[in-house]
């Protein structure tokens, strides 16, 4: 199953930049390897991911992660 997700801060300030944001793409990228998500096309200055994942995973329950 595939979904797309967007992450959105309070108010759509621009916070994550810089090393921030290289930090929480590193992170977006370790959660998914450990749960077997595969990313198919993201933009992380738009904060928007296209993820693939197996059906035994919810998507909430990524999101939580």
């Amino acid at each position: 199953m595939s979904v797309h997700l967007v992450r959105v801060t309070k108010y759509r300030y621009h916070v994550l930049q810089g090393d921030i944001q290289q930090q929480t793409r590193d992170l977006i990228i370790q959660i998914c390897n450990s749960e077997n998500v595969q990313i198919l096309k993201g933009v992380e200055s738009k904060g928007h991911v296209h993820v693939k994942y197996p059906p035994s995973l919810s998507v909430s329950n990524l999101v939580k992660k």
